[in-house]
């Protein structure tokens, strides 16, 4: 016996989860609920089911249930259908509508006032996530995430008068955890009421997370801290609001793949200053990806970055390795983020963005500890953790420790562990000579390669670098070194947006690299080279052959003469252009140019 209409909503509304108790949602099914009731007034029509959140940005649902003999492909149906979801688009921009008999459904999408039937959709009813997920960007659409934050930047700038740069960061990414973890930003609150709510989503996001790291509320201080004038410009506050909607769109992917969010708002936070005050130069995304292939990094890791940073080389292991787990919905996936990722960033701004960045990724249980990797504590923290693969990119001045960092934490990790640091060319060299560490490094770990990297990679603070490979445990005993040298990357500067890989090219790149490295050849560079540590810690860049050509020892020569007649040089030039400029006679014969100058006497 087939089920009536009733028995059919009954069971969707089990299915839908319609039942569930969920907060800041009208969501339920029945015969008697008016859209007039629902907050659409005067519309006396009534929905079978509906799903709608108090964000109108959020995705709405609306259900119309028949009886299972009824054909939900009729086209009376359908428009039934369409006529509830048209009523509410005058609130809502994205809308599934669904038609269910208990049997079948057919399902389409409202977007920007345009329907468009979900034809791959599920043959069954499925959990309300899965509509909502209809909606979900199908790519990272990172030059919108750029745009995007650009506006931010300058409205949080000059509307709020937000001055602080690291707070404008701070701001924007507590406000983008909150949206992704289901704040009230609407557009119409006021300024205190979109601050406040905010604090209270951070603040109930992270009850669970601080049982086992009591160190995230730091980002509620520091965002409690922030600095700013109460704005009453409503259109900034909505544009605002509108803003950080979009970007958590374009997050709330199936397609993400590790890439750094916090890399993107410091990219066009610090587009004006290069490198912060701490001294972190933030390592790019596709360098993350090199260097976690780099050293065989796998599910199974356990992964150390003790300058974390923004938490670049977390977010990008926390990626791959889920990838490798079968998904974000295993039970694997789970472990590796409440156990298998560890961060220290002494700077409590930096540790306050880390904490947001892996949040956005809806992960707050990582480890990260506000400490500092130059002290015991820090040493001690490492030594607990059963670190199996180390990330890195320290900071490189010798006032921040940069040497002391490596040292400590190839000191405190497990003989065996692979570790990858990015330095500048010179720095282990440099210390090949200093009193104070002299060449410690390599009495106790093995230096095993050297790979140069593009000259311009951190294009405009002056740093040339290289990725440093060890393992720990084991003395270099005079082992050789094998170097390479990646001269491109084949990534383009894009005008205020840092260096991007417009033309697709570095993942050939990429595949090629690691390929080469791990079988120990380069056939298509050449640029392998074996490095002798008592000579070297650098890769070794050939010199050019000297060249002197004629026009160059007849400058030396005249220079020499007007040094000895006392002829001012400048003064000479200058008014040899002149004269050759506005005082000679030029005449053109079988396309040769003549200049002629009368002489002086």
């Amino acid at each position: 016996m087939s089920r009536t209409e009733d028995e059919v909503r009954d069971s969707a509304k089990e299915i839908l989860g319609f039942n569930d108790d969920e907060l800041n949602v009208k969501q339920g099914t029945g015969q008697i609920t008016t859209f007039n009731q629902l907050g659409f007034k005067g519309v006396i029509d009534k929905p079978d089911g509906w799903y709608l959140p108090t964000d109108k940005m959020a995705v709405a649902i609306i259900l119309e249930t028949k009886a299972e003999k009824e054909d939900v492909q009729s086209s009376k149906w359908i428009a039934e259908l369409k006529k509830n979801v048209e009523i509410v688009s005058s609130k809502y921009k994205r809308i599934v509508g669904i038609l269910y008999n208990g049997v079948d459904n057919y399902v389409l999408k409202f977007k920007d006032g345009i329907y468009e039937p979900v034809l791959d959709a599920a043959p069954t009813l499925q959990p309300k996530a899965y509509y909502k997920a209809l909606f979900k960007e199908n790519k990272i659409d990172k030059q919108k995430i750029y745009n995007l934050t650009k506006k931010i930047n300058d409205c949080l700038h000059v509307k709020f008068v937000m001055n602080n740069l690291y707070h404008r960061m701070i701001f924007t990414a507590c406000a983008l955890v909150a949206k992704r973890y289901g704040a009230m930003l609407i557009k119409g609150m006021e300024f205190s009421v979109m601050t406040n709510s905010i604090l209270n989503t951070l603040s109930k996001s992270l009850e669970e997370d601080r049982k086992q790291n009591l160190k995230l509320d730091t980002l509620i201080d520091v965002y409690s801290s922030i600095k700013m004038n109460r704005s009453d410009n409503q259109e900034a506050i909505d544009n605002f609001i509108g803003w950080i909607s979009e970007i958590s769109d374009c997050l709330d992917s199936d397609y993400w793949n590790g890439e750094d969010v916090m890399g993107i708002f410091f990219n066009e936070f610090n587009r004006y200053k290069r490198k912060s005050e701490s001294g972190q130069v933030f390592t790019p995304d596709h360098i993350t990806s090199f260097m976690y292939r780099l050293i065989d990094v796998n599910l199974h890791d356990r992964v150390l970055d003790a300058t974390c940073g923004s938490g670049a080389f977390l977010v990008k292991a926390m990626c791959n390795m889920i990838k490798e787990a079968g998904g974000v919905n295993t039970d694997e996936a789970d472990k590796i983020k409440s156990c298998q990722l560890f961060g220290i960033e002494l700077s409590h701004d930096i540790f306050a963005l880390a904490c947001a960045n892996m949040l956005i990724h809806k992960d707050g249980k990582t480890n990260l500890a506000p400490l500092d990797t130059r002290s015991g504590e820090a040493c001690e923290w490492i030594k607990k953790k059963n670190i199996t693969k180390v990330l890195m990119n320290p900071p490189y001045e010798r006032k921040y420790g940069c040497m002391k960092i490596v040292q400590n934490v190839l000191d405190s990790v497990p003989t065996g562990t692979m570790c990858a640091f990015i330095l500048p060319d010179k720095k282990l060299e440099k210390d090949l000579t200093d009193k104070k560490y002299g060449n410690k490094v390599l009495k106790k770990h093995t230096l095993t390669n050297i790979i140069k990297l593009p000259e311009n990679l951190f294009f405009g603070i002056g740093v040339t670098t290289s990725i440093f490979v060890f393992e720990t445990g084991k003395p270099q005993k005079g082992r050789n070194i094998i170097g390479y040298y990646i001269e491109d990357d084949g990534l383009e500067t894009v005008k205020n947006q840092g260096r991007q890989d417009i033309k697709n090219r570095w993942q050939d790149l990429e595949n090629y690299w690691i390929e080469a490295i791990h079988d120990g050849v380069d056939d298509r560079f050449n640029t392998r080279q074996v490095i002798n540590p008592s000579e070297h810690l650098s890769y070794q860049m050939k010199k050019k052959p000297f060249e002197i050509y004629e026009e160059d020892f007849i400058k030396t020569m005249m220079d020499y003469e007007m040094f000895q007649r006392g002829i001012d040089v400048k003064e000479f030039n200058d008014k040899l252009i002149s004269k050759v400029l506005y005082e000679s006679d030029v005449t053109e014969k079988n396309g040769k140019i003549n200049i002629s100058i009368e002489k002086e006497y």
